[in-house]
């Protein structure tokens, strides 16, 4: 497809900048980005095709999809937002999100569960100052939680009411830049909604200057500092953090188990290690029967289109026989278990986070499915049984390689093979992807759907393959396993997956068990327990 794009472009005499050239290429083939070049080039009678163009002749770009089959639209919708274009006629073709919030009764009168889903609505063409307002949203949420921290009460002022006269001081500020002085010292600019000042630490101070070196662009911190409205030196770092002083447990023995990355329709993909787990929960184990809820983190199908030459990886090359192909699994599971399953980058869904629940039209066997609910990404769940109540936060996780990348202890504890350090981080920063550009997402000025408002007792991820289990102040953290090899992918960056792992929990003693069912397997990989127990720290 490069030659026959490339030989096009050259034919029609075009220029266009890299990130559409390489977007282009992500088209479902040739033919519609021959139609679309062409129909940007007769419509703006321009040789030289830029982002900025594309923004000023988003009619012609509406049109020009409106042309293209669903399957096509869906593919080509991706293309856009990964450039930063949310295009009105692109509609989500995903069932509508229920209201959050309600009680749901268990089966047979065993557990309830209330769901808490994020809000995806995109109503409107997004504006500058709908990213203006969102970060106002994150900032106040924010706020709020480091306010109630008690090394920030003394001496708490905005940034606008600093006086000239130097003095002891904190605030609360979101970081907007970070540089290095020739000195080796590091100067962070910090903003609140009332104006901006920068703020130095010095590099002599190593656990202060590590902790200052470890923020990212965004995030939303205190700082216990000294200095005038000129200029400020920091003493204490202060993130918001997460902290479950009274993990939920059910007085009974209920178990949950976790899934995520189940890649059905792709040749990769493990369907008879996968059919034995549900050959398993319809079986006379003490433990299958015990298990009450099932969540699936993401990645359900392998999607079409979500790469170059995706097709030659595929042994089911649409999107509704890969649902249908997950629908025969789902049918499997006995009633008596609820099932929740958000989307991840390759299910029938925007990219853009917070995605919708998977919808009827590529998913429709999934909606027949009694006892599946089908939720956004993130969503809250809320299980209770009497009195008690146990919370599982459900992402699938894209964010997590921009924290390896960006925070330099993952990156030298190469933490792709340690992935719930990285959810640590999520955890420490109360936001689920602080960094602007670490996620492609849709703005919402009332309140930031990626900020975790309340501490679950379990933040359980997909996207990296690799099971790792951890505790963060009293929260478990769950990466999940995956159900498909090693892709080419995976193997030249070196990432090597953990696959055909189910982590079970017992919200009773919150002992977390790891069942195998990886074929031919004769040993769980190293840092994998039959049965662990994990801790709490708080």
């Amino acid at each position: 497809m490069v030659g026959d794009i490339g030989e096009k472009i050259k034919e029609l005499g075009l220029l266009l900048e890299k990130d559409i050239f390489d977007s282009v290429l992500n088209f479902p083939d040739s033919a519609s980005a021959t139609t679309f070049l062409e129909s940007v080039e007769r419509a703006s009678n321009q040789r030289i095709i830029t982002k900025a163009l594309l923004e000023k002749e988003r009619a012609v770009v509406q049109r020009f999809v409106k042309t293209l089959s669903q399957e096509k639209q869906n593919i080509v919708e991706k293309v856009f937002v990964k450039l930063g274009i949310q295009l009105e006629v692109i509609r989500e073709q995903s069932v509508e999100t229920p209201k959050s919030g309600e009680v749901s009764e268990g089966k047979d009168g065993k557990s309830s569960y209330q769901i808490f889903y994020a809000p995806t609505g995109t109503e409107k063409k997004l504006t500058v100052s709908d990213f203006v307002g969102n970060f106002r949203a994150r900032y106040q949420q924010l706020q709020r939680l480091l306010m109630a921290r008690p090394e920030l009460q003394a001496n708490l002022v905005s940034i606008g009411k600093i006086s000239a006269d130097r003095q002891n001081l904190s605030i609360i500020g979101l970081l907007g830049e970070k540089r290095v002085t020739k000195n080796k010292n590091l100067i962070l600019k910090f903003e609140d909604l009332t104006g901006s000042i920068s703020v130095l630490v010095k590099h002599d101070d190593e656990e202060l200057f590590e902790k200052a070196s470890e923020l990212q662009l965004d995030d939303v911190v205190g700082i216990k500092c000294s200095g005038s409205r000129e200029f400020l030196f920091a003493r204490e770092i202060i993130f918001p953090d997460s902290f479950n002083l009274s993990p939920g447990r059910f007085d009974e023995d209920v178990h949950i188990a976790i899934l995520s990355d189940t890649h059905c329709g792709g040749k990769l993909h493990f369907g008879e290690e996968l059919g034995k787990f549900f050959d398993w929960l319809n079986s006379e184990d003490p433990i299958a029967k015990k298990i009450e809820f099932l969540f699936f983190v993401g990645d359900n199908v392998d999607g079409v289109g979500i790469f170059p030459s995706q097709e030659d990886t595929l042994k089911l090359k649409t999107m509704k026989e890969q649902y249908e192909l997950l629908a025969s699994y789902l049918r499997r599971v006995p009633e008596r278990i609820t099932m929740f399953l958000c989307p991840g980058q390759h299910d029938a869904v925007r990219v853009a986070e917070p995605q919708p629940p998977v919808g009827k039209y590529y998913a429709a066997p999934l909606h027949e499915i009694p006892n599946l609910v089908l939720v956004t990404n993130p969503t809250l769940v809320k299980l209770t049984r009497g009195d008690k109540v146990f919370k599982v936060l459900m992402y699938h996780g894209a964010s997590i390689h921009t924290f390896i990348n960006e925070v330099k202890e993952l990156r030298e504890l190469k933490a792709h093979t340690c992935p719930a350090k990285a959810v640590k981080h999520m955890l420490k920063r109360r936001h689920l992807a602080p960094t602007h550009s670490s996620v492609v997402y849709i703005p919402n000025v009332e309140a930031d759907p990626l900020v975790i408002s309340e501490v679950p007792d379990v933040l359980c991820t997909g996207e990296v393959h690799r099971l790792d289990i951890d505790n963060y102040h009293g929260t478990i953290i769950i990466t999940g396993s995956c159900w498909q090899a090693q892709t080419k992918f995976e193997e030249s960056i070196g990432n090597i997956p953990i696959p055909c792992k189910v982590p079970i929990i017992n919200l009773k003693t919150r002992e977390v068990s790891v069942l195998d069912f990886e074929k031919k397997a004769e040993e769980v990989p190293e840092g994998i327990v039959k049965t662990s127990e994990v801790k709490n720290e708080a």
